[in-house]
Protein backbone atom coordinates (compact mmCIF):
# COMPACT_ATOMS: atom_id res chain seq x y z
CA UNK A 1 0.00 0.00 0.00
CA UNK A 2 1.37 3.79 -0.88
CA UNK A 3 1.32 6.63 1.85
CA UNK A 4 -1.47 8.90 1.08
CA UNK A 5 -0.79 12.13 -1.12
CA UNK A 6 0.03 13.95 2.15
CA UNK A 7 3.43 12.17 2.32
CA UNK A 8 4.33 13.67 -0.85
CA UNK A 9 3.91 17.44 0.32
CA UNK A 10 6.77 19.57 -0.12
CA UNK A 11 9.06 19.33 2.42
CA UNK A 12 8.71 23.06 3.45
CA UNK A 13 5.17 22.62 3.77
CA UNK A 14 5.68 20.11 6.14
CA UNK A 15 7.88 21.43 8.17
CA UNK A 16 6.07 24.38 8.70
CA UNK A 17 2.91 22.39 9.86
CA UNK A 18 5.67 20.32 12.42
CA UNK A 19 6.95 23.72 13.70
CA UNK A 20 3.00 24.94 14.34
CA UNK A 21 2.00 21.61 15.82
CA UNK A 22 5.19 21.39 17.90
CA UNK A 23 5.95 24.90 18.81
CA UNK A 24 9.58 24.30 17.19
CA UNK A 25 11.24 28.18 16.59
CA UNK A 26 11.50 29.27 13.26
CA UNK A 27 15.10 29.34 13.35
CA UNK A 28 15.90 25.75 14.71
CA UNK A 29 16.52 23.98 11.42
CA UNK A 30 18.40 21.29 13.08
CA UNK A 31 14.89 19.58 14.63
CA UNK A 32 12.74 19.56 11.75
CA UNK A 33 13.86 16.11 10.63
CA UNK A 34 10.81 13.89 9.19
CA UNK A 35 9.50 11.12 8.74
CA UNK A 36 5.86 8.94 8.37
CA UNK A 37 4.94 6.33 10.08
CA UNK A 38 1.87 4.45 8.26
CA UNK A 39 -0.52 2.63 10.98
CA UNK A 40 -2.96 -0.52 9.80
CA UNK A 41 -6.26 1.04 10.42
CA UNK A 42 -7.62 -1.11 13.19
CA UNK A 43 -4.43 -0.45 15.17
CA UNK A 44 -5.26 -0.46 18.77
CA UNK A 45 -4.93 3.55 20.35
CA UNK A 46 -2.95 2.02 23.14
CA UNK A 47 -0.49 0.36 20.64
CA UNK A 48 0.01 3.76 19.16
CA UNK A 49 0.49 5.75 22.41
CA UNK A 50 2.85 2.97 23.68
CA UNK A 51 4.54 3.22 20.30
CA UNK A 52 4.70 7.24 20.63
CA UNK A 53 5.75 6.84 24.44
CA UNK A 54 9.03 4.77 23.03
CA UNK A 55 9.35 7.00 20.26
CA UNK A 56 9.60 9.81 22.69
CA UNK A 57 12.75 8.54 24.96
CA UNK A 58 14.97 9.40 21.54
CA UNK A 59 13.81 12.72 21.16
CA UNK A 60 11.30 12.18 18.51
CA UNK A 61 7.55 13.86 18.51
CA UNK A 62 4.23 12.26 17.16
CA UNK A 63 1.26 12.96 16.02
CA UNK A 64 -1.50 10.56 14.68
CA UNK A 65 -3.97 11.21 11.53
CA UNK A 66 -6.35 8.74 11.16
CA UNK A 67 -7.24 8.13 7.07
CA UNK A 68 -9.82 6.08 5.26
CA UNK A 69 -7.30 3.13 4.87
CA UNK A 70 -4.79 3.96 7.59
CA UNK A 71 -3.29 5.78 10.39
CA UNK A 72 -0.70 8.25 9.63
CA UNK A 73 1.65 8.99 12.46
CA UNK A 74 4.01 12.23 11.16
CA UNK A 75 7.27 12.42 13.61
CA UNK A 76 9.42 15.38 14.51
CA UNK A 77 13.01 15.43 15.82
CA UNK A 78 15.84 13.30 15.97
CA UNK A 79 14.48 11.33 13.72
CA UNK A 80 17.75 10.54 11.95
CA UNK A 81 18.53 8.37 14.34
CA UNK A 82 15.71 5.46 13.45
CA UNK A 83 16.06 2.75 11.46
CA UNK A 84 13.15 2.51 9.12
CA UNK A 85 13.40 -0.75 8.82
CA UNK A 86 13.34 -1.78 12.49
CA UNK A 87 10.42 0.34 12.82
CA UNK A 88 8.64 -1.68 9.85
CA UNK A 89 9.14 -4.62 11.60
CA UNK A 90 6.93 -3.46 14.65
CA UNK A 91 3.67 -4.71 14.61
CA UNK A 92 0.99 -2.72 12.71
CA UNK A 93 3.27 -0.77 11.04
CA UNK A 94 2.92 -1.20 7.14
CA UNK A 95 5.38 1.58 6.20
CA UNK A 96 8.09 3.34 7.68
CA UNK A 97 9.78 6.28 5.31
CA UNK A 98 12.02 8.86 6.30
CA UNK A 99 11.14 12.63 4.51
CA UNK A 100 14.85 13.90 5.43
CA UNK A 101 18.06 12.38 5.05
CA UNK A 102 19.74 10.39 8.02
CA UNK A 103 23.20 12.14 7.06
CA UNK A 104 22.29 15.00 9.20
CA UNK A 105 25.37 16.55 9.62
CA UNK A 106 26.50 15.56 6.03
CA UNK A 107 23.26 17.40 4.39
CA UNK A 108 22.45 20.96 3.48
CA UNK A 109 19.61 21.58 5.44
CA UNK A 110 21.57 22.21 8.82
CA UNK A 111 24.66 23.20 6.95
CA UNK A 112 23.82 25.35 3.72
CA UNK A 113 27.04 26.93 3.62
CA UNK A 114 29.48 24.91 1.46
CA UNK A 115 32.79 23.46 4.10
CA UNK A 116 36.10 24.75 3.11
CA UNK A 117 38.69 22.42 4.26
CA UNK A 118 42.29 23.94 4.19
CA UNK A 119 45.23 22.50 3.95
CA UNK A 120 48.26 24.61 3.29
CA UNK A 121 47.58 27.05 0.88
CA UNK A 122 44.66 24.86 -0.72
CA UNK A 123 41.48 26.02 0.14
CA UNK A 124 39.39 22.93 -0.86
CA UNK A 125 35.54 24.03 -1.73
CA UNK A 126 36.72 27.42 -2.22
CA UNK A 127 39.30 27.03 -4.94
CA UNK A 128 40.12 24.19 -7.40
CA UNK A 129 42.36 22.03 -5.94
CA UNK A 130 45.24 19.44 -8.05
CA UNK A 131 46.16 16.42 -5.82
CA UNK A 132 48.97 14.61 -8.00
CA UNK A 133 51.73 12.15 -7.33
CA UNK A 134 52.31 8.45 -7.68
CA UNK A 135 49.85 5.32 -6.84
CA UNK A 136 53.09 4.02 -4.31
CA UNK A 137 55.93 5.58 -2.72
CA UNK A 138 59.30 3.96 -4.20
CA UNK A 139 62.21 5.63 -3.32
CA UNK A 140 63.95 8.69 -2.56
CA UNK A 141 64.79 9.51 -6.29
CA UNK A 142 61.56 8.91 -7.41
CA UNK A 143 59.40 11.02 -4.89
CA UNK A 144 62.40 13.78 -4.69
CA UNK A 145 61.72 13.81 -8.93
CA UNK A 146 58.12 14.03 -8.85
CA UNK A 147 57.09 16.24 -6.12
CA UNK A 148 58.74 18.90 -7.43
CA UNK A 149 57.49 17.91 -10.95
CA UNK A 150 53.95 18.13 -9.74
CA UNK A 151 54.46 21.43 -8.39
CA UNK A 152 55.78 23.04 -11.30
CA UNK A 153 52.84 21.74 -13.02
CA UNK A 154 50.65 23.31 -10.81
CA UNK A 155 49.72 20.70 -8.00
CA UNK A 156 49.12 22.09 -4.83
CA UNK A 157 48.58 18.68 -2.58
CA UNK A 158 51.62 15.16 -3.12
CA UNK A 159 49.96 12.33 -3.08
CA UNK A 160 51.51 8.88 -2.24
CA UNK A 161 50.24 5.94 -1.75
CA UNK A 162 52.92 3.98 1.47
CA UNK A 163 50.20 1.28 2.47
CA UNK A 164 48.64 -0.28 -0.58
CA UNK A 165 45.41 -2.81 -0.30
CA UNK A 166 45.46 -4.65 -2.99
CA UNK A 167 43.56 -7.34 -4.62
CA UNK A 168 46.33 -9.60 -4.75
CA UNK A 169 48.22 -10.78 -1.54
CA UNK A 170 51.23 -11.23 -4.37
CA UNK A 171 51.41 -7.46 -5.63
CA UNK A 172 53.57 -4.80 -4.33
CA UNK A 173 51.72 -3.61 -0.94
CA UNK A 174 53.72 -0.58 0.26
CA UNK A 175 56.77 0.02 1.71
CA UNK A 176 55.06 0.90 4.70
CA UNK A 177 56.89 3.22 7.80
CA UNK A 178 59.75 4.21 5.28
CA UNK A 179 58.04 4.95 2.75
CA UNK A 180 56.30 7.33 5.51
CA UNK A 181 59.44 8.93 5.83
CA UNK A 182 60.11 9.31 1.99
CA UNK A 183 56.47 11.32 1.49
CA UNK A 184 56.50 13.47 4.57
CA UNK A 185 60.31 14.68 3.64
CA UNK A 186 59.64 15.04 -0.44
CA UNK A 187 56.32 17.11 0.41
CA UNK A 188 58.57 19.31 2.73
CA UNK A 189 61.08 19.85 0.50
CA UNK A 190 58.77 21.21 -1.71
CA UNK A 191 56.28 22.62 0.26
CA UNK A 192 53.12 21.03 -0.71
CA UNK A 193 51.31 19.35 2.35
CA UNK A 194 50.52 15.60 1.62
CA UNK A 195 48.08 13.01 1.05
CA UNK A 196 48.11 9.27 2.02
CA UNK A 197 46.16 6.25 2.44
CA UNK A 198 45.26 4.57 5.65
CA UNK A 199 43.69 1.56 5.71
CA UNK A 200 43.70 0.58 9.94
CA UNK A 201 43.51 2.89 12.85
CA UNK A 202 46.46 1.04 14.12
CA UNK A 203 48.40 3.81 11.82
CA UNK A 204 47.37 6.98 12.50
CA UNK A 205 50.38 8.05 15.06
CA UNK A 206 52.88 6.16 12.07
CA UNK A 207 51.15 8.23 9.65
CA UNK A 208 50.72 11.63 12.11
CA UNK A 209 53.25 13.74 9.78
CA UNK A 210 50.78 13.28 6.39
CA UNK A 211 48.66 15.61 5.89
CA UNK A 212 45.67 14.27 4.72
CA UNK A 213 44.75 10.86 5.49
CA UNK A 214 42.51 9.20 2.29
CA UNK A 215 40.04 6.76 3.36
CA UNK A 216 40.04 4.20 0.05
CA UNK A 217 37.17 2.75 -1.92
CA UNK A 218 37.72 -0.86 -0.24
CA UNK A 219 37.40 0.82 3.42
CA UNK A 220 34.35 3.30 3.15
CA UNK A 221 32.49 1.32 4.95
CA UNK A 222 34.81 0.26 7.47
CA UNK A 223 33.02 1.75 10.63
CA UNK A 224 35.80 0.88 13.29
CA UNK A 225 38.07 3.23 10.75
CA UNK A 226 35.48 5.42 10.40
CA UNK A 227 35.07 5.99 13.80
CA UNK A 228 38.90 6.25 15.10
CA UNK A 229 38.89 9.16 12.28
CA UNK A 230 36.00 10.77 13.41
CA UNK A 231 38.22 11.10 17.00
CA UNK A 232 41.02 12.79 14.70
CA UNK A 233 41.49 16.71 13.68
CA UNK A 234 43.11 15.65 10.75
CA UNK A 235 41.26 16.22 6.69
CA UNK A 236 39.93 13.20 5.77
CA UNK A 237 39.54 12.09 1.86
CA UNK A 238 37.03 10.12 1.89
CA UNK A 239 36.49 7.87 -1.51
CA UNK A 240 33.39 5.57 -2.82
CA UNK A 241 33.28 2.34 -2.68
CA UNK A 242 32.97 0.65 -5.93
CA UNK A 243 29.59 -0.57 -5.25
CA UNK A 244 28.29 2.15 -3.36
CA UNK A 245 25.47 4.89 -3.45
CA UNK A 246 26.07 8.06 -3.16
CA UNK A 247 24.05 7.84 0.12
CA UNK A 248 26.09 5.32 1.17
CA UNK A 249 29.08 7.54 0.80
CA UNK A 250 27.09 10.55 2.23
CA UNK A 251 26.30 8.22 5.79
CA UNK A 252 30.01 7.43 5.61
CA UNK A 253 31.14 10.93 5.67
CA UNK A 254 28.70 11.11 8.46
CA UNK A 255 30.60 8.41 10.80
CA UNK A 256 33.51 11.18 10.62
CA UNK A 257 30.76 13.91 10.99
CA UNK A 258 29.54 12.47 13.99
CA UNK A 259 32.74 12.07 15.50
CA UNK A 260 33.40 16.08 16.06
CA UNK A 261 35.77 15.81 12.68
CA UNK A 262 34.12 18.14 10.09
CA UNK A 263 37.36 17.86 8.01
CA UNK A 264 35.93 16.05 5.37
CA UNK A 265 36.46 15.95 1.54
CA UNK A 266 34.38 13.75 -0.43
CA UNK A 267 35.87 11.95 -3.55
CA UNK A 268 34.29 10.50 -6.67
CA UNK A 269 36.54 7.27 -8.28
CA UNK A 270 34.11 5.70 -10.53
CA UNK A 271 31.85 2.22 -9.69
CA UNK A 272 32.00 -1.33 -11.23
CA UNK A 273 30.29 -2.04 -14.17
CA UNK A 274 30.54 -4.58 -16.88
CA UNK A 275 28.96 -1.47 -19.31
CA UNK A 276 32.83 0.15 -19.95
CA UNK A 277 36.05 -0.53 -20.95
CA UNK A 278 37.73 1.31 -18.72
CA UNK A 279 38.22 0.10 -15.28
CA UNK A 280 35.65 1.76 -13.62
CA UNK A 281 32.55 3.68 -14.62
CA UNK A 282 33.10 7.47 -13.61
CA UNK A 283 29.40 8.46 -12.05
CA UNK A 284 29.85 11.94 -13.42
CA UNK A 285 26.05 12.90 -12.50
CA UNK A 286 26.88 12.31 -8.55
CA UNK A 287 29.16 15.53 -8.52
CA UNK A 288 26.01 17.28 -9.20
CA UNK A 289 24.42 15.42 -7.14
CA UNK A 290 26.54 15.68 -4.08
CA UNK A 291 26.91 19.25 -5.02
CA UNK A 292 23.12 19.98 -4.45
CA UNK A 293 22.67 17.67 -1.47
CA UNK A 294 26.26 18.39 1.04
CA UNK A 295 27.99 20.98 2.31
CA UNK A 296 31.25 19.07 1.89
CA UNK A 297 33.81 19.56 -0.91
CA UNK A 298 33.52 17.28 -3.64
CA UNK A 299 36.94 15.91 -6.44
CA UNK A 300 37.25 13.17 -8.81
CA UNK A 301 39.67 10.76 -8.61
CA UNK A 302 40.14 9.60 -12.75
CA UNK A 303 43.09 7.56 -12.41
CA UNK A 304 41.48 5.20 -10.85
CA UNK A 305 38.49 5.38 -12.76
CA UNK A 306 40.46 5.23 -16.51
CA UNK A 307 42.79 2.29 -15.72
CA UNK A 308 43.97 3.62 -18.65
CA UNK A 309 46.20 6.64 -19.06
CA UNK A 310 44.57 8.13 -21.98
CA UNK A 311 41.26 8.22 -20.92
CA UNK A 312 42.09 10.30 -17.75
CA UNK A 313 42.49 13.52 -19.56
CA UNK A 314 38.90 13.13 -21.02
CA UNK A 315 37.70 12.24 -17.90
CA UNK A 316 39.15 14.32 -15.63
CA UNK A 317 37.89 17.31 -17.67
CA UNK A 318 34.75 15.60 -17.81
CA UNK A 319 34.47 16.07 -13.83
CA UNK A 320 35.62 19.85 -14.12
CA UNK A 321 32.97 20.50 -16.19
CA UNK A 322 30.61 18.78 -13.80
CA UNK A 323 32.04 21.37 -11.11
CA UNK A 324 34.16 19.04 -9.05
CA UNK A 325 36.19 20.74 -6.55
CA UNK A 326 39.33 19.23 -7.58
CA UNK A 327 41.16 16.15 -9.04
CA UNK A 328 43.39 13.72 -7.54
CA UNK A 329 45.72 12.12 -10.43
CA UNK A 330 48.64 9.16 -10.69
CA UNK A 331 51.76 10.57 -11.83
CA UNK A 332 54.87 8.33 -12.27
CA UNK A 333 58.20 9.33 -13.94
CA UNK A 334 58.69 5.82 -15.72
CA UNK A 335 55.13 4.49 -15.60
CA UNK A 336 56.74 1.45 -17.49
CA UNK A 337 58.19 0.26 -14.40
CA UNK A 338 55.57 1.47 -11.41
CA UNK A 339 55.52 -0.83 -8.98
CA UNK A 340 51.68 -0.03 -8.72
CA UNK A 341 48.98 0.84 -11.31
CA UNK A 342 51.93 2.31 -13.86
CA UNK A 343 49.07 1.76 -16.67
CA UNK A 344 47.16 4.14 -15.62
CA UNK A 345 50.16 6.79 -14.43
CA UNK A 346 50.61 10.34 -16.31
CA UNK A 347 54.05 11.21 -17.10
CA UNK A 348 54.93 14.87 -15.66
CA UNK A 349 54.60 15.94 -18.92
CA UNK A 350 50.94 14.49 -19.52
CA UNK A 351 50.16 16.48 -15.76
CA UNK A 352 51.35 19.70 -17.06
CA UNK A 353 49.07 19.64 -20.37
CA UNK A 354 45.91 18.41 -18.41
CA UNK A 355 46.10 21.59 -15.43
CA UNK A 356 46.73 23.69 -18.00
CA UNK A 357 43.67 22.33 -20.05
CA UNK A 358 42.07 21.97 -16.59
CA UNK A 359 42.65 26.18 -16.06
CA UNK A 360 41.44 26.94 -19.56
CA UNK A 361 38.18 25.16 -19.12
CA UNK A 362 37.72 26.57 -15.70
CA UNK A 363 37.92 29.72 -16.80
CA UNK A 364 36.06 29.17 -20.23
CA UNK A 365 33.02 27.93 -17.55
CA UNK A 366 32.73 31.38 -15.73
Amino acid sequence: MALPAVVNMRFGVIAKIARIRYNIPRNTTEEISLMILMLQKNTPEPAIRQLLAQLSLQNVKGGCVAGDNAILLPLVGETWRLDPSALQALPFVIEARRLTPAYRLAGRAVHPENTVVTVGDAAIGADFCLIAGPCAVESAYQMDTLSRAVKDAGAQLLRGGVFKPRTSPYTFQGMGEPGVDLLVQAGRSTGLPTVTEISDASQMELLSGVDVWQVGARNMQNFALLKALGQARKPILLKRGAAATVEELLLAAEYILSGGNEQVILCERGIRSGLTAARAALDVSSIPVLKRLTHLPVIVDPSHAAGRADLVEPLALAAVAAGADGLLVEVHDRPATALSDGAQALTPAQLTQLAEKTARLRAALE
